[in-house]
């Protein structure tokens, strides 16, 4: 059986050191989990990412250290809200309508799960206030707890419905898009903590936590694991 060949952007257009730093942990996971990680640059034209894009099985939208332009859902900027990274939007757009045209599977992760929802006409919550330290990062293994909707894609993949995370942000999905619906909460808070899309046919899941930063645990290399598979039984 063919290995699925899982499309990736770099994490960021401008912050070359973030990127180059953070992308070997996706194409690690996505190698764990069963699968070809093909890097999607964001300096081509988009005809030749879409040459890449089409040539792929399904798509990973990681982590970035920008924050969607919050003129994609009509709000008002934040003081706190980063800088948007257009490149890395065009892609991640190009990726995404590409995917759902021709139903290919989606992991987002993180600031993945947040472009996929404005993506589909949802919206941002631009700064979380919390006694919850969603913003942890790599300072602590585990950020908080995740509640997770038994009656889920999520809750099938990693067998249980209370999952400990780890956590590196400071937006969350508001209003969710179209074609989605919320499958995990951070208990103390209520924070949406991840995203499945709605159609049975269609893997879609993103997750606001960083699986690739643990894949010495089973559900973070399940996550991956789950991705690879929709993607070789949707090109069968």
């Amino acid at each position: 059986m063919r290995i699925p060949r899982i499309a990736i952007p770099m994490p960021h257009s401008t912050d070359i050191e973030y990127a180059e730093r953070a992308i070997p942990q996706y194409e690690r996971a996505i190698e764990i989990g069963g699968g070809l990680p093909i890097r999607i640059p964001l300096d081509q034209t988009p005809e030749e990412v879409m040459k890449l894009i089409e040539s792929c099985d399904a798509v990973v939208l990681p982590g970035s250290g920008a924050d969607v332009d919050p003129a994609k859902y009509d709000a008002p900027r934040h003081p706190k809200t980063e800088d948007a990274d257009a490149k890395r939007d065009t892609v991640d757009e190009l990726l995404l309508q590409d995917a759902y045209n021709m139903r290919k599977p989606i992991l987002g992760i993180c600031y993945g799960l947040q472009i996929l929802n404005v993506y589909r006409s949802g919206t941002l919550l631009q700064d979380i206030e919390s006694p919850v330290n969603h913003a942890a990062g790599r300072k602590i293994p585990i950020a908080h707890s995740v509640e997770i909707e038994p009656e889920s894609r999520l809750s099938e993949i990693v067998h249980g419905i209370n999952l400990p995370v780890n956590s590196s942000h400071h937006q969350a999905a508001d209003l969710i898009g179209d074609g989605l619906r919320v499958v995990a909460r951070c208990p103390q808070d209520g924070i949406v903590e991840a995203l499945e899309g709605t159609s049975p046919d269609h893997f879609v899941l993103a997750v606001q936590w960083h699986p690739e930063r643990s894949m010495d645990d089973a559900n973070s290399r399940a996550l991956f694991r789950a991705l690879t598979q929709a993607a070789q039984t949707n090109s069968s």
